[in-house]
């Protein structure tokens, strides 16, 4: 893992325990109005032990996710077909959409010459960001990481 890796799994592990904190405190929060007896009391426990249990379960889908994204991001890197990333960027660091969306149509016909690459979904993937499109982008990796699993399964 890339240095600039561990401190964005670093952050994003923070971010995740006090998440788990919060939700933490708000099953034990849940628990109290339960335990109050009175039915509307209930009612509000019942509705604040559904919100922990999605939020638990959605923290560690995206846990997972990013963590099989970094897995695919290394080995593309280590077999040097990381793509270059020397996009122009914006104050912010963010990529230049148009310069981005130039390079866009080379990715996309890499994905439509190997439809089962995952290599080639993953590059898609972060052609999809660099072009702004979070969503597109997130089900090109999660393509990509199903794919591979399948091709490390066979």
């Amino acid at each position: 893992m890339t240095r600039s890796g561990r401190a964005t799994f670093a952050a994003a592990l923070g971010m995740a325990l006090l998440l788990g904190v919060y939700i933490a405190l708000l099953g034990w929060r849940a628990v109290m109005f339960i335990a109050a007896g009175e039915p509307v009391a209930v009612a509000i426990g019942i509705a604040l032990l559904v919100l922990p249990l999605i939020g638990g379960w959605a923290l560690v889908r995206e846990l997972i996710f990013g963590f099989r994204a970094q897995q695919l991001a290394d080995r593309l890197d280590g077999e040097g077909a990381l793509p270059v990333d020397d996009l122009p960027r914006r104050a912010s660091g963010r990529p230049i959409r148009e310069a981005a969306d130039e390079e866009f149509p080379v990715y996309r016909e890499a994905v439509e010459r190997e439809p089962e690459s995952w290599r080639a979904w993953f590059r898609l993937g972060l052609a999809y960001d660099a072009s702004g499109d979070r969503r597109r982008a997130r089900q090109a990796i999660r393509e990509a990481i199903g794919l591979e699993g399948r091709e490390r399964r066979a």
